[in-house]
């Protein structure tokens, strides 16, 4: 028996504890993190143009985070016949969340900016939290060092709004943004259907910006090998996860819910081929409200293709070098 009156080597169920992402250590001072990726919260949503509460999607996605923490030493897949994230050779660390200002878009943007920033200094891996999905646009300003790189986005809506009505950073926004950086190489949008955000001529702009448009429909009459051929081999990748890109049948804790949409395994298998592709430099997911969806399916999802992605990505990483 400890001092603290506890049983030494604590079962620590999930249900147990702080709620950092997985249960992975909190890292306070942003000089310190030494680490292979860095879980950064961006609670920050001023920028829909609908229901709000993607502001409460990082504290969500991290509390369904700790189903997957059962301590069995990293993630056994019999179908890979892998381990992922084994927990003697992954270093995965929480940094809590960007300093969010109300009311004050450009400085919240910059702080998420900062916190991107520091984790990439430190050789670490951001995987951002959302927020809605304005929060890319400083996510992507965050890697002008890392660059060229292709942007593979996952998403009901094209977000590839110029301006409107002077707003030119809210969450319809981020995919233009992006593609006018001069180290963003190309992007990829996945999963785009019917009634979209963006009008024609956005469609327009952005085949014209470097841009290949991909509905669900189309992804399932070629297949996920044939949509991984589209994007370019060997290059580095940032990806961004809108989670109404998937059904709302399986999503429906989002302000935009699109019917149509992705389901798991679909969404998964393309980012285990991404990751294999090429090297994935940046991750976010976004538009988690965790409120339109009592049951916490929607959190749990994010949750549960985030464990996944990071994974993968490490796997990746880890056979190749």
């Amino acid at each position: 028996m400890s001092t603290h009156g506890y049983v030494s080597g604590r079962l620590n169920l999930p249900f147990v504890g702080i709620c950092t992402f997985g249960k992975y250590p909190y890292v306070e001072n942003w000089d310190a993190i030494d680490a292979d990726v860095a879980i950064i919260g961006a609670p920050f949503d001023f920028g829909t143009q609908w229901r709000p509460g993607a502001r409460f999607g990082p504290r969500a996605i991290r509390e369904a985070s700790t189903l997957f923490s059962f301590g069995h030493g990293g993630a056994y897949d019999h179908e890979d016949d892998v381990t992922y994230l084994p927990s003697d050779a992954v270093r995965i660390v929480d940094i809590g969340d960007a300093d969010i200002v109300h009311t004050d878009t450009l400085k919240s943007h910059r702080n998420i900016e900062l916190a991107v920033r520091a984790a990439l200094a430190a050789g670490a891996l951001p995987v951002v939290l959302g927020g809605d999905h304005s929060i890319n646009i400083p996510c992507i300003e965050a890697v002008d060092d890392q660059g060229p790189i292709h942007l593979v986005q996952v998403d009901a809506h094209l977000d590839f709004v110029d301006e409107r009505h002077g707003v030119t950073r809210g969450h319809g926004n981020p995919m233009r943004r992006a593609a006018e950086k001069t180290y963003v190489s190309g992007l990829t949008q996945i999963g785009i259907r019917n009634v979209s955000s963006t009008a024609r001529e956005g469609y327009e702009d952005a085949r014209r910006m470097g841009s290949d448009i991909i509905s669900v429909r189309r992804f399932r009459e070629i297949g996920v090998a044939s949509v991984l051929d589209r994007i370019p081999k060997g290059k580095r990748y940032y990806l961004t996860v809108d989670i109404d890109g998937f059904d709302p049948s399986i999503a429906p804790g989002t302000g935009t819910p699109s019917h149509g949409g992705f389901l798991y395994y679909e969404v998964l298998e393309l980012i285990d081929g991404l990751a294999k592709r090429g090297e994935i430099v940046g991750v976010d997911l976004v538009e988690v409200a965790p409120d339109y969806d009592p049951t916490g399916t929607t959190a749990i999802l994010a949750a549960q293709l985030l464990m996944n992605t990071i994974g993968r990505v490490l796997h990746c990483r880890q056979t190749s070098g």
